[in-house]
């Protein structure tokens, strides 16, 4: 049993409140969306960047999406959030694959649909984030799933996914 003593009490009280005081405040509602929005659409651009142009055809088999297609599929969503984040209703279109068969279209593609939906993050403020978090949440959580996806295909391809190589 640890008997405290008056002043061993008194310098954990210090310390707590010390500690209290230099803890960050939790993000409020805007800052976690924006952030992990910001966080998931740069870890799909880099991918989209990073991964070969000879490669971008490639699917682990015939019934899923090439890498190419799973970038342009994962910007459908990215355009889903701009749009209907700006009061549009709208549905969730897929991108037609077609015009986008190469690296660089798809990687200007990805470009323009996160600044996309940047602005209209960057419009909303911070109150509209209390009073709802749709569309955010769904395109955050869609992304991270197909990124998840991808880091597959790089595996398959004996690539190393970006997020996992060490940092220098």
């Amino acid at each position: 049993m640890i008997k405290a003593t008056g002043r061993s009490l008194a310098l954990l009280v210090l310390a707590a409140a010390a500690f209290a005081q230099t803890a960050p405040p939790p993000p409020s509602p805007a800052q976690a969306i924006r952030g992990n929005f910001d966080s998931s659409a740069k870890r799909v651009l880099e991918m989209a960047k990073d991964f070969p142009a000879d490669k971008y055809d490639f699917r682990p088999n015939k019934e899923v999406r090439s890498f190419g297609e799973v970038i342009v599929h994962i910007c459908g969503g990215f355009q889903f959030a701009a749009n209907r984040g700006r009061g549009e209703n709208v549905k969730w279109d897929e991108f037609d694959y077609q015009p986008y068969k190469t690296k660089a279209l798809i990687v200007a593609l990805v470009e323009r649909q996160i600044a996309d939906a940047n602005a209209t993050l960057k419009d909303w403020s911070d109150d509209r984030f209390k009073e709802t978090i749709s569309p955010w949440v769904s395109v955050i959580e869609h992304s991270a799933e197909h990124y998840g996806q991808l880091v597959v295909y790089y595996r398959l391809n004996g690539l190393i996914p970006p997020e996992s190589r060490p940092k220098k």
